[in-house]
């Protein structure tokens, strides 16, 4: 599976009074991936009505192109999951605070199984780069199941006691800022994609395109949305631009190690493996005319 499939990532409250119309009908056909949450999207109160409904539509999700995956509250909800009938339908696992205290115990519960896992990854971890580190060897033991790491944008934000505007990126602000940038280099440098944090402020179309954009100049694919309207936004900023493209392609077959594109140097050896990105990305979302 390759993690550029992901796209936009819906999350539905695992208590949605239309969760097996979004997850078994089709409801949203250009959706491409989605998370049925268990954690913070979800009253302790629906709880156990949604594991009631979950339990009941898991046989109905069929082997379609929609990516289906399950958000755990923690450790011993993940070990009620995979006890569940049918629950090899879904995708994989969102891991919900995912730390050195129970990294080794999520994946343990998931090494046997054929779900792909997505870590999310939220406390105080993300401020500590010794512990970020060990993070990230743990989970390179299980590099062959890690669709993507992902990060709590606003459990982040709660720990530094801030809030960001509409017109702002998290990348404006200093302290987030750094934080981003070592996770990013952190997992990234070891071959693992992050995706990028959700944006609140889901009627403003033209500042979450350009939070998706900023997303994708730092370093981020795939995103966190909340509202069904910025799917087909972020499908069209996804597909790529024919001058990208035709540099890519340049760039992968130029038989020189250095040449002159587009009045730009350009390396076939250090940039091929971003031209590759672009190239499975027009793949997935298409080439800008």
């Amino acid at each position: 599976m390759n993690y550029m499939q992901l796209g936009a990532t819906l999350f539905i409250p695992a208590s949605h009074k239309r969760l097996e119309e979004i997850v078994c009908q089709n409801k949203y056909p250009h959706l491409k991936s989605l998370v049925i949450d268990f954690e913070d999207g979800l009253e302790e109160s629906h709880f156990e009505a949604a594991m009631q409904n979950i339990n009941s539509i898991l046989a109905n999700i069929t082997t379609n192109s929609l990516l289906t995956f399950i958000r755990a509250k923690n450790t011993q909800h993940l070990s009620e999951l995979l006890q569940l009938s049918h629950i090899d339908n879904i995708t994989g696992f969102v891991l919900a605070k995912f730390s050195l205290n129970n990294a080794e115990t999520y994946l343990s519960l998931l090494s046997s199984t054929n779900h792909v896992i997505m870590p999310s990854i939220e406390g105080e971890e993300l401020f500590n780069h010794q512990k970020l580190y060990a993070l990230k060897k743990i989970i390179m033991t299980n590099k062959h199941k890690i669709l993507l790491v992902r990060f709590g944008l606003e459990d982040m934000l709660r720990q530094l006691s801030l809030r960001r505007e509409c017109d702002e990126s998290v990348f404006d602000l200093s302290a987030p800022a750094s934080v981003l940038g070592n996770f990013i280099a952190t997992f990234k440098s070891a071959g693992f994609p992050v995706s990028g944090g959700v944006y609140p402020c889901y009627r403003d179309k033209d500042g979450f395109v350009k939070d998706v954009k900023r997303d994708m100049r730092e370093g981020f694919f795939s995103k966190t949305i909340i509202h069904p309207s910025q799917i087909a936004l972020i499908n069209e900023v996804y597909k790529v631009s024919k001058k990208e493209y035709e540099e890519a392609l340049e760039i992968i077959n130029s038989k020189k190690k250095v040449f002159s594109l587009n009045e730009k140097m350009a390396e076939s050896l250090t940039m091929s493996s971003y031209s590759y990105l672009v190239l499975a990305r027009a793949k997935i979302y298409g080439v800008l005319d």
